[in-house]
């Protein structure tokens, strides 16, 4: 007997594995579509993402191959945009597998609303953070700066995707509660240390030391921290209503 629940176990933990793998390569082969695709307008992404420090003209490059990568850099970014509803689906679809209809209806509420919230961080650090942050550190020390453009687009796109990947919060809370790892009475009990986090977080993806860059920073993680609450005391009533009829159906039968 004890022979039969170890093999049944191994094979438990091949499938997983075998399932794994499926939903990487899906992402990925994903991922090449999209940033094979957007070379095309890598040139047109480009000069919009330079627009905050005056335009393209204003770059210098001093090394041969420099623009190559910045072209490469910047079709990868547009790729993981893209790419993005495909790349949540799968890692939902392995995360929680056995979903009813109605869990299934929320998963793909899930991945359209993740895109929005990667795309909103992303609006929010090119509209708010750029502006404020470039002419800082372009002008510190009254010393004017001629940016290369490898520099210049490294910090940028660092900046637009952790910006962006930080606005996923509440969708990461959501996954949680719905796993019963979190609770939303946890996460209000913790909100002075939610607010240390925010604080450290904010620190490490703004570019510049001063408050105001971090202030601005800080502000919207902690709507997003309130919002992540009431998503996780939703997803802890759909828990508790799923617990609810798998005890019922285990009564009947």
């Amino acid at each position: 007997m004890a022979k039969k629940e170890v093999i049944f176990e191994e094979m438990s933990v091949l499938s997983h594995v075998k399932e794994l793998r499926k939903r990487l390569l899906v992402a990925v082969i994903a991922l090449l579509v999209t940033t094979v695709a957007s070379f095309a307008f890598s040139q047109q992404i480009a000069e919009l993402l330079a627009k905050p420090i005056g335009g393209l003209s204003v770059l210098e490059s001093i090394d041969v191959t420099e623009n190559v990568s910045v072209f490469m850099k910047i079709s990868l970014l547009s790729g993981v945009i893209l790419a993005l509803p495909v790349i949540v689906f799968e890692i939902l679809a392995f995360i929680l597998p056995g979903l009813n209809p109605n869990e299934r209806t929320w998963v793909w509420v899930m991945i359209p609303m993740a895109t929005l919230f990667f795309v909103g961080g992303v609006l929010f650090a090119y509209f708010f953070l750029l502006p404020t942050a470039l002419p800082f550190l372009l002008d510190f020390m009254g010393i004017s700066t001629a940016p290369r453009p490898g520099n210049y687009f490294g910090f940028v796109l660092n900046l637009l995707f952790w910006v962006g990947v930080a606005f996923e919060l509440p969708l990461v809370i959501f996954l949680l509660a719905r796993l019963g790892v979190v609770t939303a009475r946890q996460l209000i009990k913790q909100w002075r240390i939610a607010i240390v986090v925010i604080a450290v977080v904010a620190a490490t993806i703004t570019p510049t030391p001063d408050p105001v860059n971090m202030g601005l920073m800080m502000l919207p993680l902690t709507v997003l921290y309130l919002i992540s609450i009431l998503f996780a005391s939703f997803a802890g009533r759909q828990r508790r209503k799923a617990q609810e009829l798998n005890e019922e159906k285990n009564t009947i039968f």
